[in-house]
């Protein structure tokens, strides 16, 4: 039995990494991580990922020191590229979060710790429970990590005040900001992530797609080169039924009927 645990209903495919105590990852559950979020990239019946974290004590509380011999082990017995680079394994994971091509809403029931934080940060929409915190304490234990994440999600100023001071970061903080969609009670926090879930659900999985692969394309470009990558996918859209179909319910005032073609 994996650290993850997947459920579809309604077009929405919910992850929760269930590793008790407190969801921290190690090499396997990082190789799970990049596994799932691969294999939602071929499922037509998937629109929307919800991610969160079982229990309340951490959304994932960072990588399982506990674990670090077992993680030696694989990394001595896997592949050369592996023992080579023991980073690559996170990298995956982590695009493969970024890199999911529907929307990916994070529903964060509790502290962000380290890889935790980086992976609360790759997704698209955030929701939280009131308590959870952003947390990069890599400074503390004589590392560093996340730096380009913490400014894409956070802006500079808040990132390097996280990063050089090792403090958490409250999510009741971040919600006036707009980095965190919204903040409610724990027992609320799927409620919540389903409700903004189930409305991107209703959108044309085709369109969805185009539009997350051309705004991660477009990311970090200049703004003239990102404008032109968004004609680009906006010219494709249109190639399909369903961009008619689209404009149909529209005018029509009735819900669409999604055909993937």
């Amino acid at each position: 039995m994996g650290d993850l645990r997947i459920e579809v209903a309604d077009h929405i495919a919910t992850v929760t990494i269930d590793r008790p105590p407190v969801n921290a990852t190690t090499r396997a559950t990082l190789d799970e991580i990049a596994r799932t979020f691969s294999t939602i990239a071929d499922d037509r019946d998937v629109r929307v990922v919800i991610f969160t974290g079982a229990g309340d004590r951490a959304f994932i509380a960072g990588a399982d020191t506990k674990a670090h011999a077992a993680d030696r082990a694989l990394l001595d017995s896997g592949p050369p590229s592996d023992f080579l680079d023991p980073g690559g394994v996170a990298r995956r994971a982590m695009d493969a979060l970024y890199h999911c091509p529907v929307p990916v809403v994070g529903a964060i029931n509790g502290p962000a710790i380290g890889a935790g934080f980086v992976f609360a940060s790759l997704c698209d929409i955030v929701v939280a429970a009131h308590g959870a915190t952003f947390h990069l304490n890599e400074i503390n234990v004589g590392l560093l990590g996340a730096s380009a994440h913490a400014v894409r999600m956070l802006g500079p100023h808040i990132a390097r005040k996280m990063l050089f001071t090792g403090i958490p970061i409250p999510v009741e903080e971040l919600e006036p900001l707009r980095v965190v969609d919204r903040v409610v009670p724990r027992e609320e926090l799927l409620d919540a992530a389903c409700e903004i879930a189930s409305v991107l659900a209703a959108k044309s999985p085709i369109a969805l797609r185009l539009a997350k692969l051309s705004m991660n394309q477009s990311e970090g470009m200049p703004f003239a080169a990102g404008y032109r990558v968004e004609q680009f996918y906006t010219d494709k859209l249109l190639r399909f039924e369903d961009a008619g179909e689209a404009r149909a319910a529209f005018n029509e005032q009735r819900a669409p009927d999604w055909k993937w073609r």
